[in-house]
């Protein structure tokens, strides 16, 4: 007999908060909000705080006072915690299936197909997770990835299976499915935006079941081939399969905007020199190479009394490269001929693109040849940002000047990767 496909999504339970709160425990059950770079807008709220009526993406200023009214719990966006804690629950995760695609940096899909006791299995799964990092999770199971996002859902707000924290929608019969997915909006379908949510609207689509039943005509020529595959998994047509290793990335982006406006070129110099190691970091973690380099710089565009000025420049390196210094004094090379001392800037960053395997190497007549010791210090450079994490060594450039740097002034201590930060236990004897 043939097991009926199960797709498990794993989702970390407003993981930023969450994190927050494993080692404050006093924090349980009171409303946190975590800030966006620079301390500017909220980026993630507990359920306590999204209870209290406070948007996600609302600038802090304006909910300051509601939030004193009601003793929030206010921190800066805590990176270095918030990936270290990912990490580690992902790797847990890895025990409870032979198939599991990461999805973000709070969700996995894991391949239970063929398990005797899902439920069983998804709440040890639960109960590990917790009892080893702290982070509350909850699990969806169904036949396709988007029912299993619709699961998930229910397990977190649903009764009964909200109470266990777990839902398997391959256990309901036809009927019931269909009266659960009749109450459930269909702006909570995976990949249904507002614009489609209105669009759907309009032809009288307000419920996952109306889509999930809707005349595949119809959603052809309104929408694209990507809600037709959506109405084909509501279905428990599996659509999208398992992506294990995630395809390596054509373009890396390394960017932030400053504490405060910058105008010195050496700390332009250091922002940008700390962003191509960035991204040399996750060119290198695909095994990868980069053939052009493009470097930017803008002026805040909200500080309307300002001068505008928002220059790129995009250079074509001799030979694809992973090596952080050339690519570095290929990005200063840029920023020196586009900035201009007189502007404020806000905001630096870089892009990599021309991104080749790292083993096709093509000789180059006129070039040098390639330096061995430079690949054998990166390669130990690597080994040294996967021990001690990233920033643990940095080249001279990115240590000029420290203004550019984001604004955290309410960020927790990186507990699990900042040995200055190791938090501290005092015993009374």
């Amino acid at each position: 007999m043939i097991s009926r496909r199960l797709v498990a999504l794993v989702d970390c339970n407003n993981f930023y908060a969450s994190c927050e709160r494993v080692f404050r425990p006093h924090l349980e059950g009171k409303p946190i909000v975590i800030l966006s770079n620079n301390d500017g807008c909220i980026v993630a709220r507990s359920n306590e705080a999204k209870a209290l009526g406070i948007p996600m993406g609302a600038p802090l200023h304006l909910w300051e006072e509601k939030m004193r009214q009601h003793h929030v719990h206010v921190f800066s966006s805590n990176y270095a915690l918030y990936g270290d804690l990912s990490r580690r629950v992902m790797r847990l995760l890895a025990r409870y299936s032979p198939h599991q695609e990461i999805y973000s940096i709070d969700e996995s899909f894991l391949d239970f197909t063929g398990l005797p006791h899902p439920v069983a299995h998804a709440m040890r799964l639960r109960h590990e997770i917790h009892k080893r990092t702290g982070i509350p999770v909850a699990v969806g199971m169904a036949a396709t990835k988007t029912l299993a996002k619709l699961a998930n859902f229910c397990a977190k707000k649903r009764e009964p299976w909200k109470a266990i924290g777990v839902c398997n929608l391959n256990d309901l019969e036809p009927v019931a499915l269909s009266e659960l997915l009749s109450s459930i909006d269909v702006g909570e379908v995976w990949g249904v935006g507002y614009r489609s949510v209105k669009s759907l609207a309009a032809l009288g689509i307000t419920t996952v079941e109306q889509l999930k039943t809707a005349d595949a005509k119809i959603i052809r020529q309104h929408f694209s081939v990507v809600l037709e595959r959506t109405v084909a998994e509501l279905n428990g047509t599996a659509c999208l399969e398992m992506e294990e290793v995630n395809p390596d990335k054509q373009q890396i982006i390394s960017s932030r905007s400053f504490g405060r406006l910058v105008m010195a070129l050496d700390e332009l110099e250091a922002s940008i020199a700390s962003h191509v190691a960035r991204g040399v970091e996750k060119l290198r973690g695909q095994h990868s190479m980069a053939a052009l380099l493009t470097v930017f710089i803008q002026t805040n565009p909200f500080r309307t009394q300002d001068r505008q000025y928002s220059p790129s420049l995009t250079v074509a390196l001799v030979l694809p490269s992973d090596d952080v210094s050339i690519l570095q004094k290929a990005a200063n090379n840029a920023l020196r001929q586009i900035y201009k001392p007189e502007y404020h800037y806000k905001k630096a960053g870089i892009i990599l693109s021309g991104i080749l395997p790292n083993t096709v190497r093509q000789a180059d007549l006129f070039a040098p040849p390639p330096n061995e010791s430079r690949e054998s210090l990166m390669k130990v450079l690597d080994q040294i940002h996967r021990q001690y994490g990233r920033g643990a060594v940095k080249t001279a450039t990115e240590l000029l000047g420290k203004s550019w740097h984001m604004r955290q002034e309410l960020r927790s201590p990186r507990y699990t990767t900042c040995w200055e930060e190791l938090l501290e236990v005092k015993c009374g004897y």
